[in-house]
Parts: structure tokens; sequence; C-alpha cells
């Protein structure tokens, strides 16, 4: 009985996450300074880093096998894959045990299978500095004709060609 109470409580606040996990995108909200977003981020990426863990070996095998010699290429990459499955793994498995702690949001790894320990080049539009150039270009008076940015030229439409039936094979095979 307290089994089934401790499942059911579980399956609740599974669901009081679901449509928080739809907002946004999931390892930003994973990022997230906002308890309620962070929590859903963190198990929704922890899940998914756990399921698809095994990718890494693949993904890399075949990557460097193309790049590389048909050997070495192999073994390296099978061997970044390993260790790359292993580390989004853990992560994943840090990310379920421990989204429920405020203020901690895990040890992301890239979200690219080919390499888990690149940098994610991703800047999210908040953080991205806005600046504004002055122009020096000469300002433009109502008496200077000005010229289309786009033109628009109109194509013909396109003569359709009235085709031949084709036979079938069958038609000359005797009955």
């Amino acid at each position: 009985m307290k089994k089934a109470k401790m499942l059911l409580a579980l399956g609740i606040c599974a669901f009081l996450l679901v449509p928080a996990s739809f907002a946004k995108d999931t390892w930003e909200m994973a990022q997230s300074d906002s308890y309620k977003e962070k929590t859903g981020g963190m198990l929704g990426r922890g899940l998914i880093n756990v399921a698809t863990s095994p990718v890494d070996i693949f993904v890399q095998t075949v990557n460097k096998t193309k790049t590389e010699a048909p050997l070495i290429g192999t073994l390296t990459g099978m061997a970044g894959g390993l260790g790359c499955t292993a580390l989004r793994a853990s992560s994943g498995i840090v990310d379920v045990a421990l989204f429920w702690v405020p203020g901690f949001n895990g040890f992301p790894v890239n979200r690219s299978y080919d390499n888990c320990l690149e940098e994610s080049s991703e800047v999210a539009p908040e953080q991205a500095p806005v600046t504004f150039q002055q122009s020096v270009m000469p300002a433009v008076t109502e008496s200077a004709p000005q010229e289309p940015l786009v033109t628009v030229a109109e194509t013909p439409a396109p003569v359709r060609k009235q085709v031949a039936k084709k036979h079938n094979a069958y038609d000359y095979v005797k009955k």
C-alpha cells in the first residue's frame, strides 16, 4: 500500500511537470532560474540523455570511419562514442536524480551526438548584445528618385503537352 501511494505521488508530480516541458526547449528550461521550469527541464533532459546515450557510439563510429582511415577511424570513433555515452548517461542520471534540488542545474552535455565535449555555440537571444550603428550615408531627400529593392518578373505558365497513352505490357500477351 505504501509503494502504491509513493508511485501515485510520483505520477502526479510528473503529470504536473508535463505542461511546463512543452512551453520551451528542454535544454533552455533546464538552465532556467525559475524552479518550476528548471525541474521539468532537468527531468526531461535527463530522461532524454539516458535513453539516447547509446546513439553516441554509432554516430561517432560512422563519422570517424568516413573521415579517417577505415580501421583507425572505426576504433577512435568507437572509443570516443563509448566515452560520450558514459558522459551523456551519467549526466542524465544526475539530472533525473537531482532535478528537485533548487539552484542546481546539472552538468549539461552538448546536444549534438557528433562530439559531446564541444561547447554549444548557441547564444540565447536575451544574452546577445544589441548594438546600433549610425549610418554615414547621406540623407535621402524627397526629390531623389528611389529604385525598387526587389523586382518581380512574371514567368509564363508552363505549356502542357498531350502525351500519348503508353501501352501496357500485358496488352501484347496472348490470352
